[in-house]
């Protein structure tokens, strides 16, 4: 397939979205050019891409200043303001997107505030008041797949809500959230509920796993007692990341493409895709499309920066890789264990560090929000 890389990947049945939201990109029109030239067909969003839009330029001061003149002064308040407004002018972008595809993609992912994350009935309220405030159908609210969160997954899907499962480190999470939204589908269907328009994806992280697991191996290099043991803990560097993948996606045909869900789709059902998030490398001596290019696979997603998206145009090769090494992927995890890294703990480490910097993320932004009614409180005086 010659061309485009970013459109090979379409073509390979990987969808493309953008992992950026900003008032600026879309105004300026270049979402709209992403859609047209490369097949961009999604966008995410989360409070820390949001924190760099409203602290990084002044495009947002003057609806802060509008929602200040109309009495609004809680900072809370004014950040869902601008990012309502952001998530609803770039699903309107979006929705020839949506009708074309059917539905699969053109979405817009809004995650409700982070502090809700260990919640279930407070996400589940949120989740449902934004999707209201925002009055699009292509819209995906994002809820954690924390334990918690299993319930909000199952409660929204049931009543009519897409999900993005976000923050997903290990199959076993992964598993649990794709059964919550099977449940879900299930219960809408007792009820005589469509199911035609429900859709979901799972938000697998990928470099954040490498980057902890990278770091836990530095740990254990002073402790290897011979030279073949060294060189056994050295070549796991940079491979959890996408082995958990691999395996992750080993598990989504286990629920997805058997006999079992065979039976609702036949009812109307659509597959929770699994999404690969955090796909920007980390670590310089890696490929710049590591988590791209070892990472294509059909029926998925893959979320990329900016950054990402255009160094992947620039020289990204396409070709199904998802199911190569699947053998090697268990073996890398059965070595991790080996050298004395508990599994399940890491990933409640990745789980609770990517919920602290969500939150710090968020009330940094309603910080500078705070600063900025100030800024504007005194130019007033």
């Amino acid at each position: 397939m010659a061309g485009n890389p970013l459109i090979q990947l379409n073509q390979a049945g990987q969808s493309v979205w953008l992992d950026f939201l900003s008032r600026d990109i879309i105004r300026s029109g270049r979402l709209g050019a992403l859609l047209m030239e490369d097949n961009v067909s999604g966008v995410t969003s989360n409070p820390t891409i949001f924190q760099g839009a409203i602290e990084g330029s002044g495009i947002y001061d003057a609806q802060i200043m509008e929602q200040a003149g109309r009495g609004v002064s809680e900072p809370k308040k004014i950040y869902e303001a601008i990012t309502t407004e952001d998530i609803r002018e770039a699903a309107d972008i979006l929705m020839e997107v949506y009708d074309r595809s059917g539905g699969q993609d053109g979405f817009v992912s809004i995650e409700v505030s982070p502090d809700l994350a260990r919640d279930a009935d407070a996400s589940i309220n949120e989740a449902k008041r934004l999707v209201s405030e925002i009055g699009r159908k292509n819209i995906l609210v994002k809820i954690p797949g924390v334990p918690e969160g299993v319930r909000a997954i199952e409660e929204l899907t049931a009543g009519g809500i897409n999900v993005n499962v976000t923050l997903l480190f290990s199959v076993q999470r992964y598993e649990a959230a794709a059964l919550a939204y099977l449940k879900g589908i299930e219960r809408r269907i007792s009820e005589g509920l469509a199911v035609s328009e429900i859709h979901s994806v799972a938000s697998f992280f990928v470099s954040r796993v490498d980057t902890l697991f990278d770091a836990m191996f530095n740990e254990k290099l002073p402790a290897a007692g011979t030279e073949n043991e060294e060189l056994r803990i050295r070549n796991l560097y940079g491979k959890a990341g996408v082995a958990n993948c691999k395996l992750a996606y080993q598990k989504y045909k286990e629920i997805f493409l058997g006999v079992g869900f065979r039976l609702l789709r036949e009812k109307g059902a659509n597959a929770q895709r699994l999404l690969w998030a955090s796909t920007g490398t980390k670590n310089p001596k890696y490929s710049d499309i590591k988590y791209v290019e070892e990472l294509i696979a059909p029926d998925t997603v893959n979320t990329m920066p900016l950054d990402t998206l255009t160094k992947f145009k620039d020289h990204g090769k396409v070709r199904v890789t998802i199911e190569q090494d699947t053998q090697d992927a268990r073996d890398v995890f059965e070595k991790v264990s080996s050298i004395g890294i508990n599994l399940e703990q890491a990933a409640e480490r990745l789980e609770e560090e990517g919920l602290k910097k969500f939150g710090d993320s968020y009330n940094d932004v309603l910080g500078a929000i705070a600063r900025k009614l100030e800024g504007m409180a005194k130019k007033a005086a």
